[in-house]
C-alpha cells in the first residue's frame, strides 16, 4: 500500500520536462499541492487523465494549489506530450521509479503496470487524500472535491 493521510511526503527531487530540476522541499510550507503517479505519457488513460486536470487547472490554482504529474518517461516525451495537450503544469521524469517507490506506488496487473495514486498535500507537506485506482477520469475529481472540502473549513 501507499503513503497515507497524515503522513509526511518524502522528499524528492526530479526533472521536469523543461529539464528544470524540480524539488519538493522548495513547494512545502507555500501552497497546498497535487501529486499524481500514472503509468505512461499517451496511453488512452493518461491522456484522459492529464486533460483532466489541464481543464481543471484553473480551478485548482484558484484554490491556490499546485498540480504535478510524475511517470517514468523522460523529460524529452514529457516536453512532447505537454506541448501536444497543451499542459500547464509540470510533468516530472521518474526515469528509476525513485519516487514512485518512496511514495510506495504500487504497480497492478502482475507488477506490468505501473500504479495510478494521486495525492493532495497540505501546504505543511501532510498528506490530506490518497486516491489509488486505475479508472483515470476519477482522479481529478477526487482531488478539487479534496482540495475545495480544505479550503471551506
Amino acid at each position: 500500500m501507499g503513503l497515507k493521510v497524515g503522513q509526511l511526503i518524502p522528499q524528492f527531487v526530479l526533472h521536469d520536462q523543461d529539464g528544470k530540476l524540480f524539488n519538493s522541499k522548495e513547494i512545502v510550507g507555500k501552497k497546498p499541492f497535487v501529486i499524481f503517479f500514472y503509468p505512461k505519457d499517451y496511453t488512452p488513460g493518461c491522456t484522459l487523465e492529464v486533460c483532466s486536470f489541464r481543464d481543471s487547472y484553473e480551478e485548482f490554482t484558484e484554490l491556490g494549489a499546485l498540480v504535478v504529474g510524475i511517470s517514468s518517461d523522460s523529460e524529452s516525451t514529457h516536453r512532447r506530450f505537454a506541448s501536444k495537450y497543451r499542459l500547464p503544469f509540470k510533468l516530472l521524469a521518474d526515469k528509476h521509479k525513485k519516487v514512485r517507490r518512496l511514495f510506495k506506488v504500487e504497480s497492478k496487473l502482475f507488477n506490468l503496470l505501473p500504479g495510478r495514486e494521486t495525492y493532495l498535500v497540505s501546504k505543511e507537506g501532510v498528506i490530506l487524500m490518497v486516491f489509488n485506482s486505475f479508472n483515470a477520469s476519477q482522479h481529478m475529481k477526487k482531488a478539487l472535491n479534496a482540495l475545495k472540502k480544505l479550503k471551506l473549513k
